[in-house]
């Protein structure tokens, strides 16, 4: 497992020497909502697509 330092160092290697601050905020903050996704899954926080249609069905109300 690596650290969130080991993460951002590889964030930054990955991204172009050009990038701006708002890009570096952007992918940070893409990574870290995948990474709490992720640990929502193993832990089991999860819902069936039925779940969510019935918890999304006002909204999605034709």
């Amino acid at each position: 497992m690596q650290t969130a330092k080991q993460d951002v160092n590889e964030l930054l290697n990955r991204l172009p020497d050009d990038c701006s601050l708002e890009d570096i905020q952007y992918h940070l903050y893409v990574l870290q909502k995948i990474e709490r996704g992720l640990k929502d899954a193993e832990e089991g926080r999860v819902y069936t697509q039925e779940e969510v249609e019935k918890r999304m069905s006002k909204w999605l109300a034709k």
